[in-house]
């Protein structure tokens, strides 16, 4: 699934946020209510989920009325979508835990024996669906995992999967009316289009003559200046030598001395002025290149307006003459005010794009899973084999078979992702009626991806916008303040499915997979066995995650229904992409991109991991120095100071700076199968969040933690990858007085089990005579001794029965562990592999 978490939502009554303990819904359409505003809208009677009602004929209404003032249906006015379908799906439902689809009480109930659904409401529940929000110190809190599914249901359970999904993508929003949005040919004469796009390009060739002439011009000034200044510095020259040479006119050897020395300086004052030249030009360049890419972006932005003008007006005709543009008087006001949406009163006028307001549905709301847009997806990528010779060629070959707006603005992003313009080879001398002249923006650098994106837009009759702003890009460091120009960045947004929602092409667009070369212009045959790596987090992006990455400066393009101040955007943790990918968050309030130690020298950083993904997440991570590469202390690695630990769904990091100074933690996370991580095979692990740990005082000596395994502390890894249940000892840290025994509950057979020892300063074989263990069934008890007190760490080795291997002497090599992989996975020995299973730090003390 896409999203893997569930946010706080907003009172449809009152607008503010609504919290797990005062929450009642989702109700039709994923509306929410306090409970105290959960009241009839016509006469303000209190409601429960077993009296509301909901407007049974008019879908876009999502308020709830008491049995006496909900809209009835009129006579005339019935159809098989009221009786049927719609009775069912709106009448009150019983319990929380029945679905909104299928409610078991009140009017329009239905047996649902007779959908063969009945062991799937009594017998089963729903797939578990982390519903804890991403919570920020601006932002929200977080609410705990319930455990339940809210507003879904087993489709195969109704044996309409397929028409579920073929319907999903559209059931939110076609027009008011129910109509769905014509393909732009049927109203819009494809010459027409190509008309004014000709008038467009036209304009476009005399800006770029015009900046061709404004570039030589400045070139040409900055030759002059620079060969003013030469000649006026080698005139001094001259003077100079001149003088000199005057001075020692009898003595022949200073006169050839001065004669060389003449000629290097002339050397070195022309290598000046050359890199002088240089960085004029350069520095002139890039002025003129801002100058150019602005005067760009206005002219699209005026074409763009061009464009939805000739758009509305066809559209706007085409609805006359099909008898749907009406006369307000002579139709009900609900109608009038849904045609008045999808038809401009004045033909020619382009629609004004609606205002920033906050987004209603959350991105999981429209759509679960890339995958539901595959076909769509296929037609960006089979447009992007080929070269147009106009945008509307271009636009009309991607969106000719979307069904709606959300389509149409995917398959302009897709093809953008997969075209990868900045590798594209474009000839020299590009014109404007070329396939490849469509992007010579791109090729001269006066065009960015997002402006690109708006002028694509246009021409599919979809409202977008360039925003400008500081975005968290390479180079950027949690705590680096938003100063100057570095972190300047732009994005788009596009008003698809009834608000404005953010598209960020450029770091959405990524490469060909496993593709030794991109492949040539028009080149068939291979492509479809091509597979392109893009990242979807970047396309109608939830206004609550963009924020973390992007800062207009324009509060009220952050969509957000409380704009967070520039501070505040510097303040959030520093996360990527895979962090929501994963579905994570901050559980607790307080976590900021600069986290500070206490007076031990300690700091935590803790993160929720949904429950769906819990068995599936490895995480790990490094610590350095913020101000240096370098990544030791003492000759220790800083690893050694962070102990990272899961209980439950929450993986901590606690960091014990060394020394008083600012770090940077970089946590990792990898999505594994255990049989994936049983190989042994070195695992790619991609940043999710970073961090800086300021450590102002230190008052404690700090030790390194024992040299053990790289990873987590605790069983929880054993119980994830062996199904290892501990029995005696559930958490990371264990204390322990001169002896200790950990047990263990096999529930699949295990074997060959080894654990180490490890102490700092002491040798591992010292103390491997320490250890044994017994296995008694399905028991496994590990019995430690301790020579000495102090703190510990036990490494614990073992294999499933399956991946069971003897050597020819028929005993097993498991003490052969000289070999550590590289992540730390497991021990080789000369035939069979064992995987690291779990680790202790253990505190011994006679005192315990």
């Amino acid at each position: 699934m896409y999203r893997s978490n569930f946010y706080e939502s907003a009172c449809l009554r009152c607008y503010q946020t609504v919290y797990q303990v005062d929450r009642v819904g989702p109700l039709k359409d994923f509306t929410f209510f306090h409970s105290g505003c959960f009241k009839c809208v016509v006469c303000g009677t209190k409601l429960t989920l077993k009296t509301y009602y909901n407007n049974q004929h008019r879908q876009e209404d999502k308020e709830v009325y008491c049995s006496s003032h909900v809209p009835k249906i009129g006579p005339g006015h019935l159809d098989g979508t009221s009786v049927g379908i719609r009775s069912a799906l709106n009448v009150p439902k019983s319990t929380t835990y029945v679905n909104d689809q299928i409610r078991g009480s009140g009017k329009g109930t239905f047996d649902a024996e007779a959908l063969n659904i009945k062991q799937h409401l009594n017998g089963s529940t729903p797939n578990n669906r982390a519903q804890s929000p991403l919570p920020a110190p601006y932002i929200g809190s977080s609410t705990p995992d319930t455990g339940y599914q809210y507003g879904r249901f087993d489709a195969s359970a109704l044996h309409i999967a397929h028409a579920l999904r073929a319907t999903e993508l559209h059931k939110s929003y076609p027009n008011k009316n129910g109509v769905r949005e014509k393909p732009i040919h049927c109203y819009l004469d494809k010459d027409e289009q190509t008309r004014l796009e000709m008038k467009h390009r036209k304009e476009e060739d005399d800006l770029y003559r015009k900046f061709a002439k404004q570039r030589e011009a400045e070139d040409n000034r900055i030759k002059e200046e620079i060969n003013n200044e030469w000649e006026k510095e080698l005139e001094r020259l001259t003077i100079r030598f001149e003088k000199e040479l005057q001075t020692k006119r009898k003595r022949p050897d200073e006169q050839k001395v001065l004669t060389l020395k003449l000629q290097q300086e002339r050397d070195n004052l022309e290598k000046n002025m050359t890199l002088r030249r240089d960085k004029k030009k350069e520095s002139l360049t890039k002025k003129l290149l801002e100058h150019e890419r602005a005067a760009t972006a206005a002219l699209v932005e005026k074409q763009s307006s061009e464009m939805l003008e000739l758009i509305n007006e066809k559209r706007s005709e085409y609805m006359m003459a099909e008898s749907l543009y009406l006369d307000d008087s002579t139709i009900p006001d609900e109608t009038a005010e849904v045609l008045n949406d999808n038809v401009q009163p004045y033909p020619g006028k382009a629609p004004l794009p609606p205002s920033p307001h906050g987004v209603a549905q959350a991105k999981f709301q429209l759509y679960s899973d890339p995958l539901e847009f595959a076909h769509i997806d296929q037609i960006a990528i089979s447009v992007a084999q080929e070269d147009q010779k106009t945008f509307t060629d271009l636009v009309r070959m991607l969106v000719g078979k979307c069904g709606s707006d959300i389509e149409k603005a995917r398959t302009i992003f897709r093809w953008i992702t997969v075209k990868n313009l900045n590798t594209m080879n474009f000839d020299d001398n590009l014109r404007g009626d070329t396939p490849m002249g469509l992007l010579r923006g791109i090729k001269h650098g006066t065009e960015s991806y997002h402006v690109l994106f708006k002028r694509l837009c246009s021409y599919a009759g979809l409202h977008c916008v360039v925003i400008k702003g500081y975005s968290k890009s390479a180079g950027y460091q949690p705590g680096v303040h938003f100063e100057d120009s570095r972190f300047r960045n732009s994005w788009n947004a596009v008003y698809v499915a009834g608000a404005w929602r953010f598209v960020q092409c450029n770091w959405g667009a990524r490469h060909l997979v496993n593709a030794k070369e991109v492949p040539k212009v028009g080149a068939k045959g291979k492509s479809d066995s091509l597979r392109y790596e893009y990242d979807d987090h970047y396309f109608l992006t939830d206004p609550r995650e963009f924020i973390y990455e992007f800062f207009p400066l324009q509060p009220e393009w952050q969509l957000l229904k409380n704009p967070i101040t520039q501070r505040d955007f510097e303040d959030l943790p520093f996360v990527r992409s895979l962090f929501f990918r994963y579905g994570l968050y901050f559980p607790d309030s307080n976590t900021k991109a600069v986290m500070y130690t206490d007076a031990t020298g300690a700091a935590t950083v803790r993160i929720a991991i949904p429950t769906n993904m819990q068995s599936n997440l490895i995480f790990h991570y490094n610590l350095k120095f913020y101000e240096s590469e370098g990544d030791t202390y003492d000759g220790v690695s800083l690893k050694r100071f962070v102990m990272q630990s899961v209980l439950g769904n929450i993986v901590s990091f606690r960091v014990h700076a060394p020394n008083s100074g600012a770090f940077l933690l970089d946590i990792f996370a990898n999505s594994v199968t255990p049989k994936e991580y049983l190989t042994g095979e070195p695992m790619k692990f991609k940043s999710v969040c970073k961090f800086k740990i300021i450590c102002e005082e230190l008052q404690t000596v700090m030790v390194p933690l024992p040299d053990c395994a790289s990873g987590e502390w605790g069983p929880t890894k054993a119980t994830r990858l062996f199904g290892l249940i501990p029995i005696s000892h559930q958490d990371p840290l264990v204390f322990a007085g001169r002896e200790l025994e950990i047990q263990f509950r096999m529930s699949k057979p295990l074997t060959d089990f080894m654990a180490t020892l490890h102490k700092n300063g002491v040798e591992e074989k010292r103390l491997s005579k320490y250890i044994s263990h017994t296995i008694v069934d399905d028991f496994i008890t590990f019995l430690i001794g301790f020579p000495e007190e102090g703190q510990y760490g036990l490494d614990v080795y073992t294999r499933e029965i399956a991946s069971h291997k003897s050597d020819e002497n028929g005993h097993h090599n498991h003490h052969q562990h000289q070999n550590r992989l590289a992540n730390g996975n497991g021990i080789h020995g000369e035939k069979h592999l064992l995987t690291h299973c779990c680790k202790y730090l253990i505190n011994s003390s006679k005192r315990n």
